[in-house]
Order: structure tokens, then sequence, then C-alpha cells
């Protein structure tokens, strides 16, 4: 647990506490409903609530006391100790990076398209059998989540592994300047969140602003594979490591039994070839492999701590979540959803060994902009050109992932355009039996794991 000196907070974020300091703080939070004793709780702003509404609640829950204000400090006077600053949300900053010196631990930023909290994970997973490790809280990634998610390492964290998402221009200069990176990891670039970019290649330059805050002594890793490599190996002042499936690199994967969950992997540097076992399935999870491997292999993680650390591994939820529901094999990957990580999730499925048929249940990938229209459609066209029992779609974009399939010769019988979550579990409920697999994936705003509840209510469990 954290602790903070209440008079180094206000140093560190140019605040006064008014009318006096707490004894201590044992936690930030921005939730008052967190806010117990110790806690300091931030009143952020917004659009829909103000945290400033909230204070008096974060005191009834004791609270320890309020990061306001000054315009808000007046009528807030007497709940709580108030450490009063001109903008809550810079302040937050502001203390997470003060506590980051402090702490001085070595930091690894994760970054791309898509993957990053699965790397993030993997990597967090590998370095602590090491080395007292942090992680950015889920997907805390953005300019409240990364401040709060460093604010809540211990205090002997020597390694912080921190995800940094970014959606429009110019979001990850600031965040580096919270994180200070040490290390920086670039999962991949694809065509995500073109709804705010023009092209690819701007995605790749703002994810690449990730290299260009590295010190000189720190590292760079991405894999050889990426199209936009070049690029982003251009923008890294430091050592660049990269990994590969199936080139030259300084990580390699030289053999795979995707039967078994078997890797095995070259590191270049000292020759040594190593299998692993990874319960994420698909090419892409492999790539992730890699890239968590090469950092920990860069902290001097021994080739025995990874793979003893691989086998114990969980991933986050509704990252290839597998379930079993009467029978049926369901695969619940309704986290989040582009066209890359669409099209290996269709990869993986396919290479999904099950005694029926196989199903989907595809959903709207949200934030691409005017080309949304046209890559659900490919996507669709994607699908049918293979063999599946059946296409289930929710919401207006993935009705365009069925008419692509219809146009791609699928029969109008096994596809079924659905309005609701609900409609589409009612589809599917009909139609699956003992053997089947089924695929859940779309965008995070889709909210397709209420498909699976449904089927698990269905089942009785």
């Amino acid at each position: 647990m954290p602790r903070f000196d209440p008079l180094e907070l206000a140093r560190w974020c140019g605040g006064e506490w008014l009318p006096h300091a707490p004894l201590a703080i044992t936690s930030v939070v921005h939730d008052a409903r967190n806010a117990g004793p110790g806690a300091l709780f931030v009143a952020l702003g917004g659009t829909r609530v103000d945290g400033h509404d909230f204070v008096r609640q974060a005191a009834a829950n004791d609270a320890a006391g309020a990061l306001v204000s000054a315009a808000r400090a007046g009528e807030l006077a007497g709940a709580v100790p108030l450490l009063v600053v001109r903008d809550p949300a810079l302040a937050l900053r502001d203390l997470a990076a003060g506590y980051r010196r402090r702490l001085a631990p070595t930091i690894v930023g994760v970054t791309g398209s898509t993957g990053k909290t699965t790397v993030k994970e993997l990597i967090a997973a590998l370095l602590e059998t090491t080395l007292p490790t942090a992680r950015t809280r889920g997907n805390w990634n953005n300019e409240i989540g990364l401040p709060l998610s460093l604010l809540a390492m211990a205090d002997d964290t020597r390694a912080g592994v921190l995800e940094l998402g970014i959606s429009h221009p110019g979001e990850m200069d600031p965040l580096c300047r919270i994180a200070g990176p040490d290390w920086g990891v670039i999962t991949n670039v694809g065509p995500v969140h073109l709804e705010f970019f023009e092209t690819v290649e701007a995605i790749a330059r703002e994810k690449g602003r990730l290299f260009s805050h590295l010190p000189a002594a720190g590292v760079a890793v991405l894999s050889r594979d990426e199209p936009h490599a070049g690029l982003l190996t251009g923008m890294a002042p430091c050592r660049v490591v990269t990994t590969s499936l199936r080139g030259e690199a300084d990580y390699t994967l030289v053999r795979e039994d995707p039967r078994l969950g078997e890797c095995t992997i070259m590191e270049k540097a000292t020759g040594d070839r190593v299998t692993v076992h990874l319960s994420l399935p698909g090419a892409h999870n492999r790539h992730n492999l890699l890239l968590a491997i090469a950092v920990a292999r860069g902290f001097d993680v021994a080739w025995t701590a990874i793979g003893e650390a691989l086998l114990r591994f969980v991933p986050p939820p509704m990252r290839w979540e597998r379930r079993e529901i009467q029978g049926v094999t369901v695969i619940n990957d309704a986290y989040n959803a582009n066209p890359v990580s669409m099209r290996a999730a269709l990869r993986t499925f396919e290479e999904l060994d099950v005694a029926g048929r196989k199903w989907l249940v595809l959903g709207d990938m949200l934030e691409l902009g005017p080309t949304g229209v046209e890559e659900h459609a490919a996507l669709g066209r994607l699908v049918g050109g293979h063999s599946w029992a059946g296409l289930i779609t929710v919401g207006g974009l993935g009705g365009q992932i069925a008419d692509g399939a219809m146009e791609s010769g699928m029969a109008a019988g096994m596809i079924f355009k659905c309005h609701t979550t609900d409609e589409a579990a009612g589809c599917l409920l009909e139609r699956i039996r003992p053997g089947d697999g089924v695929l859940v994936k779309a965008s995070r705003g889709r909210h397709l794991e209420e498909v699976v509840a449904r089927l698990e209510q269905g089942s009785g469990k």
C-alpha cells in the first residue's frame, strides 16, 4: 500500500490544504464510493457529472481529504480537509508524476492498436517473478486512469508496466510526460480510431511518440512483422529490440504446436532455444508472447521463471475467455474489436477444435469513422468465404457484416440480423446444440458479453 505525506502532495501539485492537512493519505480515488479511510478523493469535472458534487459523500465514507478546485472550495469548507488547486485534473497528473519521481521504478509503457492489455498483463506476470512489479489497473490507460494507476503503486515497486491508450491526435505526449517511460512496447498499428485520424500512418506516428519519449539509455520493443516497423524504429532514440513470427529478429518463433499450446523461441543474443506454453491460442497471441518475453529477458528474468509464470497466466476477462455452457464451447472475446482483432479472432476460432458446428455472433466495430461501413462489409465478405454454421450480427454496423457475408456467397438462411443482444441470444439459443462452438466479439460499447450471460441463464447456470 502506498503512503503519502500530505504536505508533499501539496508541493507536487502546487496546492494548499484548508483548513489543515490530514495526518496521512494512503490512496487516491476519483469515485466517492471508493473513498474510505485514508483516501484522497479527487473532484474531477465532467460534461455529465462534477466530482465536487460528491465531496460530502466522500467525507461521509471517511475520506481523509479531497482535491478540489479553488472555484468550489468555499462551498465545501468544513466537509473534509481540502487540497485546493486551480485545476484538479492537472493536479492529479502532477501528483502522479511526483510519486513516479519519488519511487523511481523502471517504467515499461505499452501501446498499440490491439493487444495492449494482454501484453501489459503478460509482461507484468513475467517481471513479478523477479522484482516487485505494479501494473495499470484494468485498462486505466488515459489521462485519468494512468495517473491513478501510478498513484496506486506500492512503496517498494521496482518495475511498473503501464498501458497507454490513445484515440485522438496529440494524446500520447501528455501520457508519456506523466509516465516517464524507460521502456516502450508497441504491439501493432492498425485501422483503429480512424474516426479521428486521417490515415493508419498517422496512427503509427502518434503511437510512435511513445518511442520518442524514451531516454537514450531506454529500450524500444516492437515486431519486425509490423508494416510500420521502419517508421517506428526511426522514432526511437535508443536501442531497439525486435521480435518476429517468421523472420530474423532478436526473439523469433522457430516452432509451434497449437494443439499442445507450445512455442519454441530463439533468443538471438544467446542462441537459446526455449519451449514455453501459453494458454491463449492464435498467431496474434504468439506475437504478444514474444513482445512480453523480449521485455522480461531485458530485465534478466530467467527462462525457467518465464516458463513457470506462463503456465500460471490467466488472461484478462473477455479476452478469449472460454466457457463450456451445456456442452457448447463459448469464446467470449467481447472486450473490444477492430478490423485487425476481428480477423485475428476469426482465424483463431477457425482453428479451434470442437465436435460440432461453429457459430459467429459479431457486432459493431466502433470509432472507424468514414471507413466504418466498408470495413464491416469487408469483414462480412471474409466471413462469407469460410464455412460457419451461421452468422448472427448485432447493431447497425453489424448488419453491414451480414450484408458482406451474403455478398460473398453465404446462404441467407444462415445469416441473422439482430438489433439487440437479447434478440441475438434468443436467436442463438434456438439453434445451438451440444458440441457446437460460439465466438462472441464486438466493440466494448456493444456489450456483447450480455449474449454470453443470456446463454448461461438459458442453461440454468
